[in-house]
């Protein structure tokens, strides 16, 4: 697949023009918002080391548990109005969903949030997209929990208050919405996915070298 179009200048597209358009073997992320395909920033060394202390310890749970879970690279999740799509920070795959899911196969895409248990984005300066559109988003999917991992408190006053201060948002679904729960310092994380979770706020943000 090759690039027919500069980014900046292309009209609204759908889905399936942005799986056709998307470069193989890019070195570069891009994801769908609502239309308009998006180059997504190179991410810091900060940022890379709480996706892999997250990923880490997530994965240890549901390996413990002997749950059909995975964690892929960089699969994509597509929303409702299948207007958008995004690369997850980290992405909680059920593996027995998995056969329900049409677009898995060719195009590494979920779509149902029987297939997701669990998202995680890592906030950045782009924290808007977390905080509105793919809250939004996979709100309206209905994935039952949502992760903002805002370590460096980069997020606006209303969310982590003033002066801002580090911390992790556990978004659950409750009748079709949800409920934000923040953890900062030494509170313990409660994940309805994971109950038993061992692992404080404080502890992901310290995994920052």
């Amino acid at each position: 697949m090759t690039q027919t179009l500069p980014i900046q200048k292309q009209k609204l597209i759908t889905f399936d023009q942005f799986i056709e358009w998307y470069p193989e073997n890019s070195t570069l992320r891009y994801e769908l918002h609502n239309g308009v395909i998006v180059e997504m920033p190179s991410p810091t060394g900060d940022h890379e080391d709480v996706v892999g202390f997250l990923t880490q310890k997530i994965a240890a749970e549901f390996e413990r548990q002997n749950l059909p879970y995975r964690i892929p690279k960089s699969a994509l999740v597509r929303t409702s109005s299948a207007e958008s799509a995004y690369i997850s920070d980290v992405l909680l795959i059920n593996r027995d969903n998995l056969k329900n899911e049409p677009l898995w196969k060719k195009q590494s895409t979920v779509i149902y949030p029987e297939t997701v248990p669990l998202v995680v984005e890592v906030v950045s300066t782009n924290w808007r997209d977390d905080y509105h559109n793919k809250f939004g988003d996979y709100e309206e999917m209905g994935i039952p929990e949502y992760w903002i991992v805002d370590y460096a408190a980069l997020g606006g006053r209303k969310f982590i208050g003033n002066p801002k201060q580090p911390t992790i948002f556990v978004c659950e679904l409750v009748d079709g919405e949800y409920q934000m729960n923040p953890f900062r310092g030494a509170d313990r994380i409660v994940s309805p996915t994971f109950p038993q979770l061992n692992l404080t706020a404080q502890q992901v943000f310290d995994s920052v070298m």
